[in-house]
């Protein structure tokens, strides 16, 4: 494959002496939308830590855009699982999604920051929001506002962990939506739970359990679910909905 946004060549990692991740290899290439799934305590965002840079493999070769990660940080967008954010701090939206214009090197927002920032935002449909304090919006606003933050940079790829949780179902819905439009664009991987709701969506499912495995969503089924798992896991269709007097089973 010509030019893969993402490689990982016999990736190990271990924390405190125990393994984490073993022997992965993984390419995914450019244009990818792909759901990262598996246990707790699977690996999940420690691969995305290190397709970040922001960990080192103990051994193996990881590439991002043809660059070790801490080279093509700036191709990266990154929303994590838990926002570390002060309600009371009194920030609005452009303030949160300017966020994600700083550097290193960077002491002051310029025009051209304020003006990404305003399109990130625009991304999002949060345009008409964008004066109003963080801690006034909803849930669903606020992670909406946490991706503007993360295209902020202008990524060529785009990492997520757990952007849908603690929203209900219409907001999970409306951020997949703004995510598959950004697909056109980009590479997106996102960390999730909910692999009925998600395999809808995405194109191919990354299975995270020490070891790493990719597949395509057309051929998740209850055979694999049992091995990304070792054990039993309800999927919930959110595209069905029983009749009123429920299914019958002999």
């Amino acid at each position: 494959m010509n030019n893969p946004a993402i490689t990982l060549e016999n990736i190990s990692f271990c924390y405190n002496k125990r393994q984490i991740l073993e022997d992965v290899n993984l390419l995914v290439k450019k244009g990818e939308f792909a759901s990262i799934v598996g246990p707790n305590g699977g690996g999940k965002t420690t691969l995305l830590k290190l397709i970040l840079g922001l960990i080192k493999p103990s051994t193996g070769k990881i590439m991002v855009c043809g660059k070790p990660p801490e080279q093509a940080r700036e191709k990266i967008g990154y929303m994590p699982q838990y926002a570390h954010l002060d309600m009371n701090f009194p920030a609005t939206v452009l303030d949160v999604v300017l966020m994600g214009r700083l550097t290193k090197k960077k002491l002051w927002f310029s025009k051209q920051d304020k003006k990404q920032a305003c399109i990130a935002i625009d991304e999002v449909d949060m345009a008409s929001h964008i004066h109003t304090g963080f801690s006034e919006l909803s849930g669903g606003q606020k992670q909406r506002v946490l991706i503007a933050r993360a295209l902020c940079s202008k990524p060529s790829i785009l990492l997520l962990d757990e952007p849908t949780a603690n929203v209900d179902h219409k907001t999970e819905e409306n951020l997949f939506s703004i995510l598959k439009k950004l697909n056109i664009d980009m590479t997106i991987l996102l960390v999730s739970h909910d692999l009925g709701f998600v395999s809808k969506y995405v194109k191919s499912v990354i299975c995270v359990n020490r070891r790493v495995v990719i597949h395509p969503t057309t051929l998740i089924d209850g055979a694999m679910i049992m091995d990304i798992y070792h054990g039993n896991l309800k999927m919930v269709r959110h595209d069905h909905r029983c009749s009123e007097k429920g299914h019958c089973h002999d």
